[in-house]
């Protein structure tokens, strides 16, 4: 067969794989760089997407997770997740030819419409590979080095992206400045290669070989399967903490470049320039913290990197008082280079933390699971978001302070919320209730997240000496992880 699973992989077909799946991680991240993120918002934007489209583009890909339930039922019945995902995955890429195709075959009123569709189903088949995929990966990487492989992972990815979105963002401005009648041409480009190197994609999963899964004595009802994991309290602690911890994430974080685009009126090159920022950083952390979670825990890495993003999150309300001010761009700078460091912590270790308390053999159910609570969580925070900002756009909180003497008069205004903050700060005090739930997940070898902010800080120091010897660089480092402790009270 040519998807034959085997009962047991040699050393050499597990590195072998193993190299696959990082190369397919970089061929992914290409397609990813070139069809996500800031350019498919500027696409939807130029189609002329309100706040409410914007929103559903973005809860598309999460609420398309839910589809993970028929792939529960697809591997438990074939057992053969290496053909499931290459048939799913592979046919869920070719959906960005046809987003490509968009200003080529339909009017811009059409466009919208065919987008939400095309990227509709490029989620759903996607979603169903995904499934297959977190269980043939929880049995093929070796446990003890799930942090440091899929750090790894992602370190070499991300700095294929910053390059890439470069590139590509230059791209697209040069291309409009030279073609300003056919400005949306620059995307349809960027989406073809991002198909191109998705395919590419494809061709190293099927390379990579898939051990059996294990064998069990009687299959239990579907439905039964699936409410398993609700029944295991230490993962339904895990599923709660994740769910909430993903609702308020995608509540704000969806609008942050419409924000930059509309609000703060700042150009393609510089908000690119920002995103690769904090992809810099993110790459300079990732091992760091792929290493952190490895020897001190998933759970410890959490409760470091989680408040900090979510600082991050409240930051962005202080961008604008009300309108654009001399520290909107330091600001600016200094959000998305603690994004990047949180970011790199928050994405690998709730991803391993639930491979690693899925029992073995049973990843499906318990992941699939998983990935149903948070994609409902992440698919309706975005829908909520766009309706606030509309609803908010009118709206306006502000706390003035005058002094007012004989010969002059003196007003400030410390305080002004408008539009976005509102959801900016709702964001950030939905997240702060997620870290509490995260107290109550247990993983073994989870220390106390003093002992986390005191190695990270080491790492900072260290990254710090490496790159520069500048002290107020070093200080710079060091800043938020001192707010960070007295948050916690350690």
């Amino acid at each position: 067969m040519k998807f034959a699973v085997k009962d047991g992989l040699t050393e050499e077909e597990i590195q072998s794989g193993l190299r696959n799946v990082i190369r397919d991680g970089l061929a992914t991240q290409a397609m990813v760089t070139l069809t996500g993120g800031v350019f498919l918002v500027a696409f939807a934007l130029r189609l002329g997407a309100s706040n409410v489209i914007i929103g559903l583009l973005a809860a598309i890909p999460p609420l398309a997770q839910l589809l993970q339930i028929p792939a529960i039922y697809l591997v438990e019945k074939y057992r053969v997740r290496r053909a499931i995902t290459v048939y799913a995955a592979s046919s869920a890429r070719i959906f960005w030819l046809l987003i490509a195709l968009i200003p080529l075959i339909a009017t811009t009123s059409a466009g919208l419409p065919i987008l939400l569709v095309a990227l509709f189903l490029h989620s759903a088949l996607a979603s169903i590979g995904g499934g297959s995929w977190n269980s043939w990966m929880r049995d093929l990487v070796p446990q003890e080095r799930l942090g440091s492989f899929f750090s790894k992972r992602m370190r070499l990815a991300i700095g294929l992206g910053i390059p890439l979105s470069i590139a590509a963002g230059s791209f697209v401005d040069i291309w409009q400045r030279q073609f300003s009648n056919y400005q949306l041409y620059s995307y349809s480009i960027l989406f073809f290669l991002g198909f191109v190197a998705g395919m590419i994609g494809i061709r190293f999963i099927s390379t990579i070989p898939e051990p059996r899964m294990a064998t069990i004595v009687e299959k239990p009802r579907f439905f039964r399967l699936l409410a398993k994991p609700f029944k295991d309290e230490n993962f339904k602690n895990l599923i709660l903490f994740l769910g909430s911890w993903n609702f308020a994430i995608n509540l704000a974080a969806p609008f942050f470049t419409v924000y930059m685009l509309r609000r703060l009126e700042l150009s393609m090159t510089y908000v690119i320039a920002l995103m690769v920022l904090s992809q810099i950083m993110n790459v300079l952390f990732i091992r760091a913290w792929g290493r952190f979670a490895d020897h001190l825990s998933n759970k410890s890495v959490l409760a470091v990197s989680g408040p900090l993003f979510m600082i991050c999150i409240l930051a962005w309300s202080f961008t604008t008082l009300p309108e654009k001010y001399f520290l909107t761009v330091p600001l600016l700078i200094a959000i998305h280079i603690f994004m990047g460091i949180s970011m790199a912590g928050v994405t690998l270790a709730s991803g391993n933390i639930g491979l690693k308390l899925a029992p073995k053999g049973q990843a499906t159910a318990y992941l699939a699971a998983n990935s149903v609570i948070n994609s409902l969580a992440a698919g309706i925070a975005p829908i909520l978001g766009g309706q606030f900002a509309d609803f908010f756009s009118k709206q306006e909180l502000s706390l003035t302070l005058r002094w007012t003497s004989p010969t002059r008069e003196l007003a400030l205004q410390p305080l002004n919320l408008q539009q976005w903050d509102f959801f900016f700060i709702l964001a950030f005090l939905i997240g702060l209730y997620s870290i509490h739930r995260l107290a109550m997940v247990k993983e073994v070898g989870e220390v106390e997240e003093k002992v986390v902010v005191q190695e990270l800080i080491a790492e900072a120091r260290r990254l710090t000496r490496s790159l520069s010897p500048v002290g107020g660089l070093r200080q710079l480092t060091q800043f938020p992880f001192a707010a960070i402790r007295k948050i916690s009270g350690k």
